[in-house]
């Protein structure tokens, strides 16, 4: 019987390997109508996922990974990795940077892909939590130069375009699934300022995409989402490949074929071996959440099928977004991406006092992960009631005296959402800032 595993594949080895990655450039050679499988050449292979249709469940299959790059025949094009910011809601380091990497754009055309990077991300942002988190994000977009407009195999197999990263469509002989060159990914996220989460953006009409979740990179994000640019619901494919790369979420669909689970209790928080009562009497996964109401439909309780199992599995809900692409994250999902948002970002953020001092005159600003965050002020360790919620002081106005004595400005701030019941994670939503004030 299968058993369910997960496998992570480092896709760029160390020494004169990466030092070709991070050199390559968009003018490289033609690529082939499938690049990633090169005749005669033994190559290791990745699960990557993939959705034949914008309302439909995913599918996984397996393809060879990326070969190493080969050096630059010629130097770059101009504008070729250029960095620009999309939306900037506060310092690298505080904040979970979203990296978009375009594909089959010419040097004219990165306008095109600019556009399409902040509808792209108009519509992954109204997900929740995605909504109630916007603050979190910041958004990079990198330009990625092709000689040629388009994707491989689009509009039909066998149109071969030459692109930086070498997208196409018909990835192991099926028709959506859009593959990319990853080491090549990671040469262009390398670029950005950081990259916790990497989108590429293929430019094309056609629906398609894919999710590379074993992906481990040297930039630090788990995980690429490839999307065809300018398809209304292509969007939906990222969201879901941050349920992975974020959130640790397990897929909820299933293959008829795979019979009953047998093996461990997985360690995704969105599958069980237990159901409903079992997880209340025993305390486990997302016992909390039992008989709630979730917001992709019906309530949370235990539903047989998951983790690719018609058997032997349960998932939180019968069918959210893990499950069929265009629903809503379950409740334990949400509670899931929440976690994920915040081991790469704070609840509390300044770009005030860069140095960690400020004057008794000088302005303090912070920026709030979300409307459920509350902040405090303290002056030497003793708070300022009156300045309880407020995101603008003037340490003068708290009452630091002038005085030529050195003094301490705290700003303490807890997430208090009712997404999370978690006890644990919710000791972890908070987040403290400290200032010297000088007279």
């Amino acid at each position: 019987m299968r058993r369910l595993t997960r496998r992570r594949i480092s896709l760029v080895a160390g020494g004169p390997a990466l030092a070709a990655a991070l050199a390559v450039t968009a003018i490289a050679p033609a690529a082939a109508a499938s690049p990633d499988l090169d005749p005669g050449r033994p190559r290791r292979t990745q699960d990557v996922e993939y959705f034949t249709g914008p309302d439909g469940h995913p599918r996984h299959t397996t393809i060879a990974t990326s070969p190493a790059l080969p050096r630059p025949l010629l130097p770059s094009a101009k504008g070729d990795g250029d960095v620009t910011p999309v939306v900037t809601n506060g310092p690298v380091g505080s904040k979970l940077d979203v990296v978009f990497i375009g594909d089959g754009y010419t040097a004219g055309r990165q306008g095109d892909f600019h556009a399409a990077v902040r509808t792209k991300w108009a519509k992954m942002s109204a997900v929740e939590p995605y909504a109630s988190y916007k603050n979190l994000f910041n958004v990079w977009a990198v330009d990625a130069v092709s000689r040629d407009s388009g994707v491989t195999n689009d509009p039909a197999k066998g149109v071969t375009k030459d692109t930086a990263l070498r997208s196409y469509f018909f990835c192991d002989d099926i028709e959506r699934l859009l593959c990319v060159d990853t080491a090549r990914v990671e040469s262009y996220a390398a670029k950005a300022p950081a990259a916790d989460l990497v989108v590429v953006l293929s430019n094309s009409t056609k629906y398609g995409g894919a999710g590379y979740n074993d992906v481990v990179s040297r930039p630090g994000y788990d995980g690429v989402a490839t999307a065809s640019s300018d398809h209304p619901k292509s969007d939906q494919v990222a969201v879901h490949e941050t349920g992975h790369s974020l959130g640790k979420l397990a897929d909820e669909y299933q293959y008829d074929d795979y019979g009953t689970y047998t093996g461990a209790e997985p360690h995704e928080v969105n599958i069980s071996t237990l159901d409903a009562g079992q997880q209340s009497q025993q305390r486990q996964k997302w016992y909390r959440w039992i008989g709630r109401t979730s917001p992709d439909g019906g309530t949370v309780g235990s539903y047989e099928g998951g983790g690719y199992y018609p058997k032997g599995l349960y998932r939180p809900t019968d069918n959210s977004i893990m499950r069929t692409l265009g629903r809503e994250f379950n409740l334990p999902g949400r509670e899931a991406m929440i976690a994920g948002f915040y081991r790469h970002a704070s609840v509390l953020s300044s770009e005030t006092g860069p140095y960690g001092t400020v004057s008794r005159r000088e302005r303090v600003t912070v920026r709030l992960a979300a409307p459920t965050v509350t902040v405090r002020w303290y002056v030497d360790g003793l708070e300022v009631v009156a300045a309880r919620g407020r995101t603008e002081v003037v340490p003068r106005a708290l009452g630091v005296p002038a005085d030529a004595r050195p003094h301490a400005l705290t700003a303490r701030a807890v997430d208090r959402t009712d997404a999370v019941l978690d006890p644990d994670l919710r000791g972890r939503l908070k987040g403290s800032l400290v200032w010297k004030v000088t007279s």
